[in-house]
């Protein structure tokens, strides 16, 4: 009887235990949370540069930027200090939703996807969406000249739904420089970008002109569904920096103040209501799917490409290592250390932007190149030591019977190596379908940036997750069997 009795009350104290949690979960939400921990976390990302958010070159660690004044303004205003949040710009959306911060603060533009999803406070910022061009390029006259043209953007954008509405073939990018600089390499037909970003990196190239201003967006700060208190301190303490002239006295320290700003000064309830009053955010259904197939191409036919140019380049470095001269064996040397002593994506930047000016490859091209090069590497060394596992008397017994070093590697050794390093390769082979993502950063859209496009789009991570996953597995599993198969025809014989 005590002891069920213990456990009665051991079930109730659980029960209030949860429901405390609970209720100091419920305590801690929004603004309470806020003012509970003495600091407004706010997500952005130091990659999107002026004059937005970015490091102090003269103070490292200390950042700087219009959005860092801003969010220390509003801190004041709630009676907090601001704390950055370091985020990749492409996901602080899902982040924010996550938890990972209190708010995003970061050139977040007012779209359909977004205030489908998430609150939206009142603007602070009215933008502009530029489009610019090659200066000799004058049949770029606005959207229309461009359809089924490529013309570069940041992926999730207002500017980046704008392109797909007008038919015109959007190319993502994640940083904002790299646009620009693949307009001037006549890689892209044109850019469309908001001002800010226009008038810092793309107006001082003087090969490029802008051509106009194509549309009209506002950047607010996002808030997390259930936080509707701290969306409301925060719509009070904007309108409290516009009307006291902060707001204003910050645009213009960073040169981006306009007449069009004043209308934050004058902004009402009723004009955030207009500006949220979106459709709802779309869905993942059929033509998603055929993106996904699209992509999933894309990237087989970069892998098959890039194995296609490493399989031979890996032999031929193996074998001179192994059988050339010296000197031509230190320099394979060199190569296999020096592409796999440094990350794949550093290779792709300099073999696309750092050589722009002496190889100029279209991104597909450098894709397939850059990968390819960097396999061969490790190519290398998978050959190599299928090589070193044949026994030596064998190559002595062929060189005996009177057959040269080049023809006793070719009819006795190499055959007997490929065996050994078949399991190898088949393995390089399926991480490179995985590595093939990382081509992203230099414009190709493969499955892997498909995927966060979508789901970015869609606000939910695991269906195209699921997708992607299963495509992979699709591409990957049929050549495990094909390479099972071929490793079991040769062991027969």
């Amino acid at each position: 009887m005590d002891v069920s009795a213990a456990w009665w009350r051991a079930g109730v104290l659980l029960v209030l235990a949860v429901g405390m949690t609970s209720c100091v979960q419920r305590e801690e939400a929004g603004l309470e949370r806020v003012r509970r921990s003495g600091e407004l976390r706010w997500g952005a990302d130091a990659q999107g540069g002026e004059p937005y958010a970015m490091e102090d070159p003269e103070v490292p660690g200390r950042m700087r930027g219009f959005e860092v004044e801003l969010a220390d303004a509003l801190a004041r205003e709630l009676g907090v200090r601001a704390r950055f949040v370091q985020n990749d710009w492409s996901s602080l959306i899902p982040s924010l939703e996550r938890g990972s911060f209190d708010v995003a603060l970061n050139g977040i533009e007012v779209t359909p996807a977004r205030s489908g999803r998430i609150l939206f406070t009142r603007p602070y910022y009215i933008f502009q969406l530029r489009l610019m061009a090659r200066g000799e390029d004058r049949s770029v006259t606005g959207l229309a000249s461009l359809r089924g043209r490529r013309v570069g953007t940041l992926a999730n954008s207002q500017a980046w739904e704008m392109l797909q509405r007008e038919g015109v073939q959007a190319v993502p990018y994640e940083g904002v420089e790299e646009p620009y600089i693949d307009l001037e390499q006549g890689r892209v037909d044109a850019v469309l970008m908001d001002d800010l970003i226009a008038q810092r990196y793309g107006q001082p190239r003087a090969k490029l002109r802008v051509v106009g201003d194509v549309g009209e967006g506002y950047y607010a700060i996002a808030v997390r569904p259930g936080d509707e208190d701290l969306r409301a301190a925060l719509d009070v303490a904007i309108g409290h920096v516009a009307r006291s002239g902060e707001l204003r006295a910050i645009f213009q320290r960073w040169s981006i103040d306009n007449a069009s700003q004043q209308r934050m000064v004058e902004w009402s309830d009723a004009q955030t209501r207009q500006v949220l009053a979106q459709t709802q955010a779309p869905r993942l259904g059929w033509a998603q799917g055929v993106l996904f197939l699209q992509a999933a191409l894309v990237t087989l036919v970069v892998s098959v490409g890039a194995m296609t140019l490493a399989v031979p380049l890996g032999a031929g470095l193996a074998l001179v290592r192994l059988y050339g001269p010296r000197w031509l064996g230190r320099l394979a040397s060199l190569y296999v250390e020096l592409f796999r002593g440094t990350p794949v994506l550093l290779q792709l930047y300099v073999l696309y932007y750092g050589l722009a000016g002496v190889l100029r490859l279209d991104a597909l091209s450098a894709a397939v190149l850059g990968l390819g090069l960097n396999y061969a590497a490790y190519e290398a060394e998978v050959y190599r030591a299928g090589v070193l596992a044949v026994p030596r008397g064998q190559f002595e017994a062929a060189l005996a019977l009177g057959m040269s070093t080049r023809m006793a590697v070719r009819r006795v050794i190499f055959p007997q190596a490929f065996r050994v390093a078949l399991p190898g390769v088949t393995n390089d082979f399926i991480a490179l379908l995985k590595d093939s993502s990382l081509v992203s950063v230099i414009s190709v859209v493969e499955l892997t940036k498909r995927m966060t496009i979508t789901a970015v789009d869609v606000r939910s991570w695991l269906l195209p997750g699921a997708l992607c996953a299963a495509l992979y597995l699709a591409m990957s599993y049929p050549l495990s069997v094909l390479a099972r198969r071929l490793e079991a025809r040769l062991a027969r014989g």
